[in-house]
This record gives C-alpha cells, structure tokens and sequence, in this order.
C-alpha cells in the first residue's frame, strides 16, 4: 500500500516546495514510483523546479476538482526528464506529477468558489492506484485551510519545513498541536535556512525539545540554492554538496519512520 507524506509549513518562503521535490528526487532514485501533487492552488510553482512547462500541462488539478478530467489525466511522467537532468547519476524508479493551475482566471475561480475536498480525496485515492505509487508527496498550501486539514489528516506522515525564525516556530506550534488533534501519529521537522554560525546540533535539541517531533534534518543556509533559483532540482545539480548529502539523510529517515 502507497504511504502518503504531507509536507507542509505554517509560513510561506521556508523552502517547502523546493525540499519536496528534491526528497521525491531521492526517493524515486532509489527505486520507488514517486507521485507528487501540488495542492497549492493559490500559489502553484513546484513544476518550476520539476521542469515542467506550462505549456505541457494539457490538465491540471483544477480540471480534475471541476470535472474535467481523471486524476490520471493530469498526472505528468517526468522520469525521462529526471534522467536527463541526473546526467551520470542512476533514476531507478519513476516520477509523476500533478500541477495545479498557474491561469490567474483559474487560480481567482478557485480562490471564488472553492472545491470538494472530498473529491480531492478521492482523487488521492484515484492516482495512488493509477500510477501504482510507491509513495505520494503532497505539496500543501502554507497556514491551516479546509483542503491543508484534509491532507494533514490522510497523511501517513507529516513533514513540517521550518525556519529558524520566532514566527516559524510559533506556526509550527499550531501546526503540531492541530495535526496532534487530528490523530496524526508520524511527523516528522526539516529546518531550512539555518546560518552558517548556527550550531547544528544545539538547534535541532532546542526544536526537538520545542515540540517533541523529531528533526529529521537541518539545512544551511547556501548561496547555491539562490543562484539555483528554482531552475532544478538541487541535489542533482550538486549532489556532494553539504544540503543534498543532508536530503538523502533526510529522505532515508522519512521512509524509514514510515516503516
């Protein structure tokens, strides 16, 4: 049976995208069919990082909660395009990915009217057994909304990115404490953006005291990411540096709490 990881952050800008698609990355490298859902519908951008273009997206999300299309339709097979991207490094497995709309018309329809998180739901469901997904990632939409609970409350596991910074760690406070009332079991902290003169280890004792939920990983701060900016997936473009070393860690930790 597929797991289902829901990564989310309280606050927007702590990385979450950028650090899901690069644990799917190591996940699907290492054998497994990876599915990845971008369920922030007001602010899409995880097919930036993946290189998926617009222009290749014939369905989306959106045309899956109106009605338009299978959950399947919508799904893009981007295990070619890892390929080409990791160069000499082996992709054992697969990749897919389901976007969400990036047509301002869209966006401010579902920003107007909502949807059926029910019907989200069963399209989980739908691309799981479809794509005969080892794992599913869902890309949440940052804060606490109807459609981030949902995805919260189905995860197998929740991954919460966070900053080093007092408001991250108060959203993270509310997030824990809602997540521990919607009986979720297995979560997981990944810290992003920690400066260089932060002690690794004293900040990842001071957030696993903070909440009690392990900290799967911490990563620095880089100038790499930035020069980066979203135009790929780190860790096949630097895979011996210091953040995607991490990230492997960090992806070997995940599975291995989920099993």
């Amino acid at each position: 049976m597929a797991q289902i990881i829901a990564v989310h952050s309280f606050r927007g800008g702590t990385g979450k995208s950028n650090s899901l698609a690069n644990i799917a990355t190591v996940i699907a490298m290492q054998g497994k069919r990876v599915g990845i859902i971008d369920t922030d519908i007001q602010s899409p951008g995880i097919h930036v990082i993946l290189g998926l273009q617009p222009a290749e997206m014939t369905f989306t999300l959106n045309d899956y909660l109106w009605g338009r299309c299978g959950m399947k339709d919508a799904a893009y097979d981007l295990t070619a395009a890892l390929r080409r991207e990791a160069g000499g490094l082996e992709v054992k497995g697969s990749l897919f990915l389901v976007p969400a709309s990036i047509k301002a018309n869209e966006i401010a329809r579902i920003l107007r009217e909502g949807y059926d998180v029910v019907h989200l739901n069963d399209g989980l469901q739908e691309m799981i057994r479809s794509l005969k997904l080892d794992y599913l990632l869902i890309d949440t939409h940052p804060g606490l909304n109807e459609e981030t609970l949902l995805s919260i409350g189905i995860a197998d596991l929740l991954l919460i990115v966070l900053r080093p910074d007092s408001q991250d760690f108060q959203g993270t406070a509310v997030t824990v404490d809602v997540a521990r009332k919607l009986q979720v079991t297995k979560m997981a902290l990944l810290i992003n953006k920690a400066l260089p003169e932060m002690v690794t280890a004293d900040l990842q004792q001071q957030v696993e005291e903070l909440y009690q939920v392990p900290v799967v990983g911490v990563l620095p701060l880089a100038i790499e990411v930035a020069q980066l900016a979203s135009q790929g997936i780190f860790c096949l473009r630097y895979p011996q540096h210091p953040i995607s070393i991490t990230l492997r860690v960090v992806a070997d930790q995940l599975l291995g709490v989920m099993v």
